[in-house]
């Protein structure tokens, strides 16, 4: 089930899943929850299995029917069960958007890719750091 978090941000399980899809700071984790909580236009959804959320997707509504994901996360144990698939598809059936886009390092951009997004390299925009933009035409 594809449920909003947005409401629930302050839990416990709710952050911890957050929390791997943010830098391992809790500081930083502390400025995302609050983002959550003070900006409209920035979502926050959840794939429910087994009374448990096994995966967060945070996301927000842009112009022109397109959506930008910030956070996406699956909990460690629930992981290859294609939980994340699962994220993008709900997105994609609730909000209808024309693409969506992220924007990812090299340990993730093989996910989107076996989705169907579209992979564009940024370059090293931190030092050492290859990222890249990921896009889905729906």
């Amino acid at each position: 089930m594809f449920i909003s978090l947005k409401q629930r941000i302050d839990e416990p399980e709710i952050q911890e899943i957050l929390g791997y899809s943010v830098f391992p700071d809790q500081d930083h984790l502390e400025r995302t929850v609050q983002c959550y909580k003070s900006e409209d236009n920035l979502e926050l959804y959840g794939i429910e299995s087994e009374d448990e959320i096994a995966g967060v997707i945070g996301f927000r509504q842009m112009d022109g029917g397109n959506i930008n994901i910030e956070h996406i996360a699956v909990k460690p144990e629930r992981r290859g069960e294609d939980y994340g698939r699962g994220l993008i598809l709900e997105l994609i059936a609730e909000f209808k958007p024309e693409s969506i886009t992220a924007e990812t390092d090299e340990e993730a951009v093989e996910f989107y890719r076996a989705i169907g997004f579209g992979i564009e390299s940024l370059g090293e925009i931190y030092p050492g750091v290859e990222r890249y933009r990921c896009t889905y035409q729906v």
